[in-house]
């Protein structure tokens, strides 16, 4: 007999652990019959947590879409999970490590919706008429399960192990660029520690943002015009420690950049 788990302490647990910057056990250790179906439902009372906190939700981040983060993470599927704008920062801002619990760093292309997207059946073709522009972007991501031992409805109910992001000053018309080829070079303090193209992005970062889609129309909702997401790491997520972080990609992208204090 499947075992009766609070869902909503759960949730509270998890945003405890954020503002207090202190790790829980993993979940499918505590609770070992925690499916995704529940652990989608933890997200959103967690959701409804920070929204209590005057916290406004702006978009949307997809994570484990490369197949780098996959294995790194040990988890074969994408999740999402939602962004807001008290943790949204401009090209170039300072953040602090020790705001956080055991950081890390992705680089991601942000996609600024125009049209509604909504599913099932959304494609690469409907994503990119419905998007205003591209950006480059840095998610910071942080655990608040203890030494990144998750699995896949560890992350799920963790808000997609979201924390912030970081957005480049510079915007693209999608319709000038072939993402699938946009080229990614990742340093930090000047020394070069990753390269990848879009196609790692489940083949296009644009096919991400369809996923998210056609798994939001599950629920009856859909992608609102306006809204960013997120689409997705290029490259496995690195250890976020002090010094300074930039993505430049090609195809007229430009960059982004983030500097981190101890």
């Amino acid at each position: 007999m499947r075992e009766k788990v609070n869902l909503q302490a759960i949730a509270q647990m998890l945003f405890d652990a954020f503002e207090k910057k202190q790790a829980l056990p993993p979940l499918t250790e505590t609770y070992p019959s925690l499916s995704v179906a529940d652990a989608y439902q933890i997200q959103r009372y967690l959701i409804r947590l920070h929204q209590q906190q005057h916290r406004t939700i702006i978009g949307h981040k997809i994570g484990l879409t490369s197949e780098g983060i996959q294995k790194q993470l040990n988890v074969f599927e994408p999740d999402f999970g939602v962004m807001f704008s008290q943790f949204a920062f401009e090209n170039g801002v300072i953040v602090l490590k020790n705001e956080m619990i055991a950081p890390r760093i992705e680089a991601e292309i942000a996609f600024l919706l125009e049209k509604d997207l909504e599913g099932p059946g959304v494609t690469v073709p409907h994503v990119l008429a419905a998007t205003k522009a591209v950006m480059p972007a840095f998610e910071l991501i942080d655990s608040r399960i203890q030494d990144w031992k998750i699995q896949i409805a560890d992350t799920i109910a963790d808000n997609g192990s979201h924390w912030g992001v970081v957005f480049g000053s510079q915007v693209a018309a999608p319709d000038r660029l072939d993402l699938r080829h946009v080229g990614l070079v990742l340093e930090r303090n000047g020394k070069l520690i990753g390269t990848a193209a879009g196609a790692a992005v489940l083949g296009h970062p644009a096919r991400a943002v369809a996923w998210l889609a056609n798994k939001l129309s599950e629920w009856g909702e859909k992608l609102q015009a306006g809204m960013i997401v997120l689409s997705g790491s290029f490259t496995p997520a690195f250890d976020l420690i002090p010094g300074h972080y930039k993505a430049t990609f090609g195809e007229g992208l430009s960059s982004v950049e983030v500097y981190v204090n101890g």
